[in-house]
């Protein structure tokens, strides 16, 4: 037992009236916080047991009203008054089993429903009820004995009532909340009067009994714990957690017995004060003859006999720890701070108090388990900066474990524990640092994988990573560090699809370099359908509804160097998916058309040069990549066809010209002629322009042109006339036949004039009619609806009538007829048609005239399009510009471009 007189200070010592209580008046003093002393006559003669309940203004007493033993119980209400005294509500007389017996103890439930009062025959009476009121109780006889009663205590725990009797003999406790109240004996002896009291809940309200050697401590059916003091006790007391007993001096005459309380004025008595939880003596003093410790406003009463009263207040808790502290008692105050429920912020000082001393003296092992208890109070470094000393390391690594048990480790103090671990080589702390669960991880996980990584722990840094799902530090370690591609691809190929796509994006060129089959199979998954391998799937990757498809043009690249698994990988992709992007089409056109030409075999390159035109008929290439790869590997087939896909008529002529294809010239011309009339005019110029002997060419061509027409007579003589090969006999069918033409078509038009003249002559004497002589109408059918006319009806010059209802809803002007208004609408657009060029054509002459610069004036008519039609090579299908034609055939087209007739 560790003993400090610091808790408890004596604030004053004073000389009062108290010793009116000890006066046999049979008064009651009342006495204020303020020491003020208010009597009221209880009894007529004396007052012997008074019992004060905390909880209820209620007061019990026992006392005696004539000579002879006659104790009567009285229950006073202090709120209420009756001619300025308490109220008495009840009054009875304390005898059992109507023998006359002194009281000796006096103990009243808290509820009011129990009172128990004992006896030196030994006897227990139990009052059950309201204890204030005759009415509504009971009295019964509890226990009986030959030993003097000397202790009475309720305990309520939860519905359990239990009473404890204390007798000089023996200790015995039953239980009130039961019907026939059971008895348990607890012990074989007992104490003395007022050596026995109830504990507070902090040691479970036990019932204490004090001994002359030991202080001993019972439940409701067992004897608990015991602590051993010393010396003859006359009083204990309880209260908020300290056990107040009042020992004799040894040196004092021993008194034994019931009576032996009664000491002489000459006694020495020790008033000591014990703190059970923490086990030390809080404070400790002598006095003379002490007649009781009373507990009320805070503070403690003392009273003696020779009428002075002490005032002892405890206290505060950190002027007791600061004691403690200058005293190195570090374990008494880490144990008083508990039970004084002090807050963590207080409990976290005191250990880093402790901690201090401890490192100070050198024990740091003993040091870091007090610093381990200022987690979340102190601050790390406070402590780390004492131990970063290499022989301290353990130390350390014991403290930032705690702290990453507690979760409030910084990824400072996760790197500082992990390189504690690596310069220790304590390979087995390590691997029990990083395989915890998934519910005690306390660290941050990224910030272990790069310090495992940087000191070469890169089994322990795979393992972290792909346990915690760190996908890209576990393939950047795999592949960067290990170099393990096998184990890398297969780990790819176990993630939801989001992760895999982009590390594949990532890592694919590295994978393809060094597993190229392995990564070619996943690829195609990933572009098609895919699904997680092995237990690492996520469910959700294998929904059906989900369209887990990368872009397979986005992987074209990952091939740069693997052409023969990249044309593996393309040829799944169109026959899997069939709509696959335009890029994987032009990219497999281009490995085919590379295969095409530097195939040698004639029965491969047959083979190779169907499948390039089977690429190019599936209308999934874009057509302006499609036309260059052709045109770079001179690709025929393909080039053909993409013209005529794209309807460029003219570049397919003008390729067969280049080739000096001449028989494909014509086949072209036949062929496309239709659709552009410039094809004859082209060929022509072409076969002008040619040394060779091209009279048949030149024939044919001549005989396409004087059937449809397609050329001046004028223009091909000058055509004609660039090549010397060409005689008069080549275009002498061909002029006779224009001159034939058109002597007929003159005929045909001067006999038309002639028409037309008799035609104006008639309609001129027609209106000569009309303006002179009187117009009759004949007709009887109306020309809208041929029904019979009827009044009213409209009748126009040009003999045609109507019904005026008819006119109306189908005449769109009054002054014209409905029948000849279309007629003469022709007629009228044509005039105005005429007399527009008219208008042109003389306003272009006065321009021309009138102009200093005569060239500028026909340009800016050619600009406005006013002259002939140019015929101009036009964008294929779909409004794609031909931006990637060669410019020599871009410049060739300009060059034969024709006016059209």
């Amino acid at each position: 037992m560790i003993t400090t007189k610091a808790t408890f200070k004596v604030l004053r010592a004073m000389s009062t009236f108290f010793n009116l209580l000890l006066h046999m008046d049979g008064k009651v003093w009342l006495l204020t916080r303020s020491l003020q002393l208010t009597p009221f006559q209880a009894y007529k003669l004396r007052v012997t047991h008074l019992y004060q309940l905390k909880q209820h203004s209620i007061l019990v007493s026992v006392g005696q009203d004539e000579h002879g033993i006659n104790p009567l119980v009285k229950v006073w209400n202090l709120d209420k008054k009756d001619s300025g005294t308490p109220l008495c509500t009840r009054i009875f007389p304390a005898i059992p089993g109507n023998k006359p017996t002194e009281v000796s103890c006096l103990g009243v439930h808290e509820n009011l429903n129990f009172m128990a009062i004992g006896f030196t025959d030994g006897s227990v009476v139990l009052t059950k009820g309201d204890i204030t009121r005759d009415r509504h109780s009971k009295t019964m006889t509890l226990h009986e004995g030959n030993s003097p009663i000397t202790g009475l205590a309720f305990r309520q725990v939860a519905k359990a009532t239990h009473l404890f009797v204390a007798t000089l003999e023996k200790v015995y406790c039953y239980t009130l909340s039961i019907k026939e109240y059971p008895k348990v004996e607890l012990d074989t002896h007992g104490c003395s009067l007022r050596c026995s009291c109830l504990a507070d809940p902090s040691q479970d309200s036990q019932f204490i009994v004090a001994g002359d050697e030991c202080v001993y401590l019972y439940q409701p059916d067992e004897r608990g714990p015991c602590f051993a003091f010393d010396g003859h006790k006359l009083l204990a007391h309880w209260h908020r957690g300290y056990l107040f007993l009042l020992i004799r001096d040894p040196k004092s005459p021993n008194k034994t017995g019931f009576g032996s309380r009664e000491s002489s004025s000459s006694d020495k008595q020790f008033l000591t004060i014990y703190d059970l939880d923490n086990k030390f003596i809080a404070y400790s003093t002598q006095f003379d003859d002490v007649i009781d410790v009373v507990a009320e406003w805070g503070s403690f009463y003392i009273l003696t006999r020779d009428g002075k009263m002490f005032v002892l207040q405890e206290k505060d808790t950190q002027t007791k720890l600061e004691m403690l502290f200058k005293k190195n008692l570090f374990v008494m105050a880490i144990n008083l701070a508990k039970s004084q429920h002090l807050d963590s912020d207080g409990l976290s000082e005191i250990f880093r108090h402790y901690g201090d001393h401890l490192y100070l003296k050198g024990d740091h092992d003993g040091a870091i388990q007090q610093y381990i208890r200022t987690i979340g109070k102190l601050e790390p470094s406070y402590v780390i900066r004492k131990f970063l000393d290499a022989q301290r390391i353990h130390n350390l690594t014991a403290y930032l474990q705690a702290l990453h048990r507690q979760s409030l480790a910084n990824a400072d103090h996760t790197t500082l524990l992990l390189n504690c671990y690596t310069k220790l080589k304590d390979s087995s702390k390590l691997e029990e640092f990083i395989k915890s669960s998934e519910s005690e991880v306390h660290f941050d996980v990224e910030i272990a994988i790069k310090v495992l990584r940087q000191a070469g722990y890169h089994s322990h840094a795979v393992f972290l990573a792909e346990k915690h799902m760190h996908h890209e530090w576990y393939l950047k370690i795999q592949l960067e560090d290990i170099k393990n591609y096998e184990e890398g691809l297969r780990y790819i190929g176990r993630l939801p699809f989001e992760q895999a796509e982009s590390n594949m994006k990532r890592y694919g060129k590295t994978l393809m370099h060094h597993v190229p089959e392995g990564t070619t199979l996943l690829l195609k998954g990933l572009c098609t359908k895919y699904q997680p391998n092995g237990d690492g799937a996520n469910k959700d990757s294998l929904d059906p509804l989900l369209n887990n498809k990368a872009n397979s043009e986005e992987f074209i690249p990952v091939f740069a160097n693997n052409p023969r698994e990249l044309r593996a990988f393309l040829e799944h992709m169109i026959k899997v998916e069939p709509h696959s992007p335009q890029g994987v089409y032009d990219t497999l056109l281009e490995l085919r058309l590379q295969d095409w030409a530097h195939e040698e075999d004639p029965a491969r390159k047959k083979v190779l040069q169907e499948e390039a035109v089977l690429l190019l008929r599936s209308d999934n290439t874009v057509f302006d990549k499609a036309l260059v790869l052709c045109q770079m590997h001179n690709f025929k087939e393909g080039i053909l066809y993409l013209y005529e896909k794209g309807k460029l008529y003219q570049q397919i002529m003008h390729y067969h010209m280049q080739n000096e294809e001449y028989g494909k010239v014509i086949e072209a011309c036949k062929r496309y002629g239709d659709q552009e009339g410039c094809l004859w005019e082209q060929a022509l110029g072409y076969f002008a322009r040619k040394e060779e002997d091209c009279k048949a060419y030149i024939s044919e061509v001549l005989h396409h042109i004087d059937q449809n027409n397609l050329m001046p007579p004028l223009l091909v003589v000058q055509t004609l006339a660039h090549n010397s090969t060409a005689t008069l006999s080549v275009i002498k069918d061909y002029l006779i036949n224009k001159l034939q033409r058109e002597s007929q078509q003159i005929e045909d038009d001067e006999r038309k004039i002639c028409q037309y003249r008799v035609e104006t002559a008639h309609l001129r004497s027609e209106i000569q009619d009309l303006k002179t002589s009187a117009k009759i109408f004949q007709k009887t059918k109306c020309n809208m609806c041929n029904s019979p006319l009827e009044l009213p009806s409209v009748h126009f010059l040009c003999s045609h009538s109507f019904h005026q209802h008819c006119f109306e809803s189908y005449a769109e002007s009054e002054a014209e007829c409905p029948t000849c208004t279309p007629e003469n609408r022709k007629v009228m657009d044509m005039l105005r048609a005429q007399d527009q060029k008219r208008d042109l054509h003389d306003h272009f002459n006065r321009q021309l005239r009138s102009s200093s610069d005569g060239f500028s004036v026909v340009a800016d008519y050619f600009g406005r399009g006013v002259f002939n039609k140019l015929t101009l090579v036009t964008d294929p299908p779909g409004s794609k510009p031909v931006g990637s034609l060669e410019v020599n055939l871009q410049r060739d087209l300009l060059i034969h471009t024709k006016r059209n007739c």
